[in-house]
């Protein structure tokens, strides 16, 4: 038998869903929602808003006022127990007068880590953990992948035809799929701590990386440019150097680094790989700067590496409805695939349209 009501599912689902509206603005910090309860009515409800400011439950017990004592808080995540930016929830919890604290999910965080549900239970609250675990999971999959594994959670975008065809051999590719799946990458974006491509994609389609809707609150935050740059043949002029937002080169030789760093790009000397520039070393260093996801928009060499280094976490697929033909260019680069047997199979999560397109959301089996 379960140890949660209906009610108490229906609070946090209420939670949950307060938390995912901090999905462009409270990164690097992980989503948080906090519903307060008290004689089965809601008294006070909040969201982590912006990364430096207040959490969910500061929020949440300043609209409750007074009528936070003796209510049932509902959290996402297991309220922090540290000074940092800003002051402890627990301790707020605590000072408020609530009677129990229900979490989703435990903070892996090494400042968090049990402390916070430690310190509620020694002041007498009641605690409960792991009413819709995996949904809290989900949520925070780039936050928890960032501190259990030191690299942010990568999800690779592809955009092509029926017939998977991402650009013809020329080159061509605008505009493949249509303007809704396009205003989707840009939620895409939005969410993401940085947006990673190749040299090649530079090279070819001077790319912005940047949220440009103006409909998406992201507080004027704009995720990292990622660059893989083996020989630093990043152009001088180049659209994204110019533009609100740090640009971020990995490279293994930077000989021509002082002309890119004075056009305004920061680059980073790493490691090789096969040849090419370390991506695990990126993520890790990454991870350092508290990226917790990474969305790599890239053609079929870097997201075939990527898939071949099994370091693609979520594959999105736009998929328009035409073919375009044998001249064209496929998603993923992998010479050393020849046999039915290297293939690779998906486990798909979500299919849906988007406008004419088709969105395939999934991962990858071994």
């Amino acid at each position: 038998m379960s140890d949660f009501s209906a009610n108490d599912c229906a609070y946090m689902a209420r939670a949950l869903r307060l938390a995912e509206r901090g999905q462009y603005s409270a990164h690097p910090n992980p989503m948080v929602g906090c519903v307060l309860v008290r004689d089965d009515a809601i008294v006070g409800e909040g969201w982590h808003e912006v990364a430096g400011e207040a959490h969910a439950e500061i929020n949440a017990l300043q609209a409750a006022g007074d009528n936070a004592r003796g209510a049932t808080a509902y959290v996402t995540l297991e309220p922090c127990a540290h000074h940092g930016k800003t002051p402890p929830c627990v301790d707020a919890l605590i000072g408020a007068g609530v009677s129990e604290v229900i979490v989703a999910l435990e903070d892996p965080f090494r400042q968090v880590d049990g402390r916070g549900l430690a310190a509620l239970k020694n002041a007498g609250i009641g605690v409960r953990v792991g009413l819709m675990r995996s949904s809290a999971e989900q949520l925070l999959a780039g936050f928890l992948s960032r501190v259990t594994r030191n690299r942010p959670l990568v999800r690779l975008k592809m955009a092509s035809s029926l017939d998977g065809g991402i650009a013809m051999s020329n080159g061509e590719s605008q505009w493949i799929t249509g303007p809704e799946a396009r205003a989707d990458v840009q939620r895409l974006r939005a969410r993401a701590g940085a947006v990673m491509t190749g040299i090649g994609t530079i090279l070819a389609d001077d790319p912005s990386l940047t949220v440009r809707d103006a409909a998406i609150d992201t507080q004027g935050k704009q995720p990292l440019r990622v660059i893989l740059d083996n020989e630093l043949r990043m152009p001088l002029s180049a659209e994204m150097l110019a533009l609100p937002g740090k640009t971020l080169v990995y490279c293994i030789d930077d000989d021509k680094r002082e002309a890119l760093v004075a056009a305004g790009a920061e680059v980073i000397k790493v490691g090789a790989s096969a040849g090419m520039v370390d991506v695990l070393a990126v993520l890790n260093d990454l991870a350092g700067r508290e990226v917790n996801d990474v969305l790599v928009e890239a053609g079929p060499t870097l997201a075939g590496s990527l898939v071949n280094a099994g370091l693609v976490d979520e594959l999105i697929i736009y998929q328009a409805p035409h073919i375009m033909g044998s001249e064209t260019m496929g998603m993923f680069d992998t010479p050393g695939w020849t046999e039915l047997a290297n293939r690779k199979s998906l486990e798909i999560s979500d299919v849906r349209r988007v406008g004419a397109d088709t969105r395939i959301t999934a991962r990858i089996g071994d």
